[in-house]
């Protein structure tokens, strides 16, 4: 299927939406606590579980087994973002790990452009370009500094993961709707989140009763509320601006952090802001060039 000439505006204000929603899973996650990472990943994926079968109940249509099965492989690569993302910040700073996982939609371009046949704009590169510097502004003004090294490396591999993620979310969104897609994503990051945290010996219980809030909020808010938004966008943008898109997430973070946890933000930061959305909207209008098959 080729890509779309022009984005939906309706799917781009959809995944913008969604990425903005996912800025309050950092604060979540840091009111999970004591939960471990897999533990936080697992409550995550099983409150939502219940709601997004409901949503795809009737959803499902005959001829999209190979979709299913992409929807499954980014549940895995979702899994191993998550997973390195959390290790990572026991080995770095929170702003180092933000920073490395933002080359995600650089990966996804090469990809796009190497295995996907894509040609992208100059106008596209600009874009990347500008919402990456963005994303580095955000890192120092947030204090990224470099570690021991294998923080950074964890940082790096979950951006991997991550633009992995997208484009088979990308993928299974041809032929699934997005609740369908939706479903078995989560259904897999239950699974596998579950499994690796019994394996390596996470408590899944115990907690004190703000953490399980915090879990019901990530189970319902983020993955249901949030992802719903992301993963019907996805269907509606070519794959290269989706990727930009959930760029808006970080920026999201660092409003949501003024706002109701109380930290400051500084002038860089707001220059990082402006640069990442300046970003983004530079790519919505430089779609893939068409080949003429």
């Amino acid at each position: 299927m080729s890509s779309k000439k022009t984005p939906d505006p309706r799917g781009l204000a959809a995944l913008i939406l969604g990425a903005s929603l996912l800025g309050f899973a950092a604060m979540l996650v840091r009111w999970a606590t004591p939960a471990g990472p897999l533990a936080v990943g697992f409550y995550r994926m099983a409150f939502a579980l219940p709601f997004v079968a409901w949503m795809a109940r009737d959803t499902a249509r005959p001829g999209t087994g190979r979709a299913r099965i992409w929807a499954l492989l980014a549940g895995t690569c979702f899994v191993l973002d998550l997973w390195m993302w959390h290790s990572a910040l026991h080995h770095t700073s929170a702003a180092n790990a933000t920073l490395l996982v933002t080359l995600a939609p650089i990966w996804v371009a090469v990809v796009s452009v190497l295995w996907l046949g894509a040609k992208l704009r100059r106008r596209f590169w600009m874009g990347v370009l500008l919402a990456m510097s963005g994303a580095l502004v955000l890192g120092l003004a947030k204090g990224a500094r470099w570690g021991t090294g294998l923080g950074e490396l964890l940082g790096a591999l979950a951006s991997l993961a991550y633009g992995a993620f997208t484009l088979a979310l990308g993928r299974a969104r041809r032929d699934l709707s997005a609740p369908e897609a939706l479903f078995w994503v989560v259904l897999c990051c239950t699974v596998l989140f579950g499994a690796l945290g019994w394996a390596r010996g996470e408590a899944f219980y115990g907690y004190p009763a703000r953490s399980w809030w915090a879990l019901l909020g990530l189970g319902i808010f983020v993955q249901v509320v949030a992802w719903w938004f992301i993963t019907w966008g996805l269907g509606h943008v070519p794959t290269n601006l989706g990727a930009m898109g959930l760029m808006v997430q970080p920026v999201a973070t660092v409003i949501l952090g003024w706002l109701l946890l109380s930290e400051s933000v500084r002038p860089l930061q707001g220059v990082g802001t402006l640069l990442v959305l300046a970003g983004i909207a530079l790519c919505a209008f430089a779609p893939p060039v068409q080949s003429p098959a």
